[in-house]
């Protein structure tokens, strides 16, 4: 389907209020099918996301440090920190070297439940099934042009 038809509208500004609409559009999409999957885990995107930064980083982090990591920078890493703490999926040790902060580890049980949700990935991928590899590439080339444009 065409955006037109999705949201139903046949005019836009231009190209661009398009694009933007349909980014959103698609975001919105997107977010909702991987809503899914994190259900299985019940675990939320965000929380996804902290623990696939730690097992990513193999040594503990910083919640400063995940925050810069996060694919969502407005998160409050410290509080999801703390349900997954909750969760028994990561640990918090305050730092030896600095005693202000505290160093976030992912637990046996949070390695456990990725690997899990890991034998989801070509579900994940089949999102974008209708896409070839050479223009998945694309697509990521593109939207890195549009950060890197301000």
């Amino acid at each position: 389907m065409s955006i037109e038809k999705d949201i139903q509208q046949s005019k836009f500004r231009n190209e661009y209020h398009k694009t933007v609409v349909n980014l959103i559009f698609t975001y919105n999409w997107i977010s909702e099918k991987t809503k899914q999957f994190f259900e299985k885990g019940d675990i939320t995107s965000q929380q996804y996301n902290i623990l696939r930064i730690l097992r990513g980083a193999g040594k503990p982090l910083s919640t400063l440090q995940i925050r810069q990591r996060m694919l969502d920078k407005m998160s409050d890493t410290s509080r999801i920190v703390d349900r997954l703490v909750k969760k028994d999926l990561v640990q918090k040790v305050i730092c030896k070297t600095d005693r202000r902060l505290v160093d976030v580890t992912i637990t046996d049980t949070g390695m456990e439940l990725l690997e899990r949700l890991d034998s989801y990935n070509e579900q994940m991928d089949a999102m974008l099934g209708s896409l070839s590899e050479e223009e998945a590439k694309m697509l990521n080339n593109l939207l890195d042009k549009i950060r890197n444009s301000e």
